[in-house]
This record gives structure tokens, sequence and C-alpha cells, in this order.
């Protein structure tokens, strides 16, 4: 699998979305620092919301094959600035998490994507169903990893 870095506001979902990827059943916990666990980096929601601590997922980032911007479906005010994948030299996909909640806009969730600077693909997911997740590890070349 790839390596992935993980980025997006807090509460969007980046921790479930990893421990689904690895087949792990643990409760996901508030991500207080950066997290390296088999092919995945988890980063705290505030790094991606203060920019003083952009700097650091910039620099991270270098570590990871793939960034992956991560979206709640259920939580549609913008979070990040226009622009914000523009800041990694490594290629930036899009993730749409909690597709399982009624009521959810795709198109709004895919729009905030599209706004920070994130380019096809966008992948929407449910860590709770597994829902979509097939097609997030098909690009990611290789089976799910295990922890």
């Amino acid at each position: 699998m790839k390596k992935v870095m993980l980025v997006g506001a807090v509460g969007a979902g980046k921790t479930s979305l990893i421990h689904t990827l690895q087949n792990n059943c643990r409760t996901a916990e508030k991500t207080q620092s950066i997290q390296f666990s088999d092919g995945a980096i988890d980063t705290p929601g505030e790094y991606a919301q203060i920019p003083r601590f952009y700097s650091a997922l910039m620099v991270t980032a270098t570590q990871a094959s793939v960034v992956v911007v991560v979206q709640d479906a259920t939580d549609l005010k913008v979070t990040l600035p226009p622009g914000f994948a523009g800041m990694f030299s490594r290629p930036v996909i899009g993730v749409v998490t909690k597709i399982d909640v009624p009521g959810i806009d795709r198109d709004k969730a895919k729009a905030r994507l599209m706004q920070v600077g994130v380019k096809e693909p966008i992948f929407f997911v449910s860590s709770r169903t597994g829902e979509g997740m097939d097609e997030l590890v098909a690009y990611f070349g290789e089976g799910r990893c295990t922890s």
C-alpha cells in the first residue's frame, strides 16, 4: 500500500479511516500529534486549521506517497483555505467520509474539496459500513494493510 498522509479538519474522520484501512477495530481517539502507523500518517485536525502548523504538514508530507485531504460529509462549513492542497509536493486526493449519515450532500462535500485544491480522484467512503473502501484501497494499489 502507498504510504498515505491524511489531513483535514478536527472530527473529519481521519483516524477512523486509517483504522478501517488497517482492519483495526479500535475506537478512534483524538489525535494529539502526528502519528505514524503501518503505511499511514495521521495528523491532528488543528494542523490543517491553524496556519502556523502548515510547515509541519509540508515537511511530514515528504514522507508520504500521497496526501489525502479528508472532508466530513456532515460538516460542510469552510475549514480549510482555498488552495490549501497546493502546498504539498506530493499528489493530493480527496476523501469524503461519513457518507452513511442520512441527509448528506455529496456534491457540496466534493465542492469543498475542490475549493481547497483537490483534483480527481475524490472517493466517498464510510468507515462505519465500509462503503466505498474497496475503491479507495484499489487506488492505493494493494490490499488493506494489517495492524
